[in-house]
């Protein structure tokens, strides 16, 4: 499996319009059917530039599912979001290999 993994820094003037943006943008890109899931967190470091940052972690089956989000969504997904927020808001895209998960059980 393979982790998606979509930093963005936002600028505090946008942020709650950001906010509401995402949380819709979220389930489309899970309705691609290209991942299995996602996890939406807020980073809690505070940034020097200033602003919030927040981190989307889409989980893909394989690389080559996230390839074909890549050629078929990416370019449509990310206009959209340089369209609304242009200079307001920093992303930045990794690729994360999947390698285990670990647990805490009860006994």
């Amino acid at each position: 499996m393979v982790i998606y993994n979509v930093t963005a820094n936002i600028d505090e003037g946008i942020h709650e319009q950001w906010l509401e943006w995402i949380q819709q943008h979220i389930p489309k890109v899970l309705s691609t059917g290209l991942f299995l899931k996602a996890t939406f967190t807020k980073v809690l470091v505070e940034e020097s530039m200033g602003g919030l940052t927040y981190s989307i972690q889409y989980l893909a089956p394989s690389k080559e599912a996230l390839e074909s989000f890549y050629e078929l969504h990416s370019s449509d997904f990310q206009a959209e979001e340089l369209r609304l927020f242009a200079d307001k808001m920093l992303v930045f895209r990794t690729e994360l290999e999947w390698i285990d998960e670990y647990t805490v059980t009860t006994q």
